[in-house]
């Protein structure tokens, strides 16, 4: 098999820096901007990101994954997607004083790389497939 069709097994530094950067300048501009709970008239409160925030989050980081997964190198994506995400929710949340911020951030961290995993081995196989069937 050639090199081409074959997904790599360990990252690359650069990818996976560049996609852990491009991670984290994402979080900042979907979520890094709301901080403030919304108080509703019965006392509750909700937030401090918006339903929309998230989806958009999660749509802009298809590409880049999308970009190193096609290219076969799954093992950067997902490492560069999940150590972005999970720095930037550390950042994002360490003024927590009650420490539960590192359980989020744990959740983050471990919901990243399971999602991420599972979306970039569909588009490698996806991709490696339309390759296969194109020759």
């Amino acid at each position: 098999m050639s090199p081409q069709g074959r997904t790599q097994s360990l990252p690359q530094p650069l990818p996976t820096l560049i996609l852990a950067v491009i991670t984290l300048g994402t979080w900042a501009a979907c979520l890094g901007w709301d901080q403030t709970r919304d108080a509703h008239p019965d006392g509750s409160t909700t937030g401090p990101y918006e339903a929309w925030q998230v989806i958009a989050l999660v749509l802009v980081l298809l590409a880049p994954l999308y970009w190193t997964a096609s290219r076969h190198q799954v093992a950067s994506g997902v490492l560069g997607t999940t150590l972005g995400l999970t720095a930037a929710a550390f950042i994002d949340w360490s003024d927590d004083a009650s420490g539960l911020f590192l359980i989020g951030t744990v959740m983050v961290a471990l919901g990243s790389l399971a999602a991420t995993t599972a979306v970039s081995t569909l588009i490698a196989v996806a991709t490696r497939n339309r390759a296969h069937s194109t020759v």
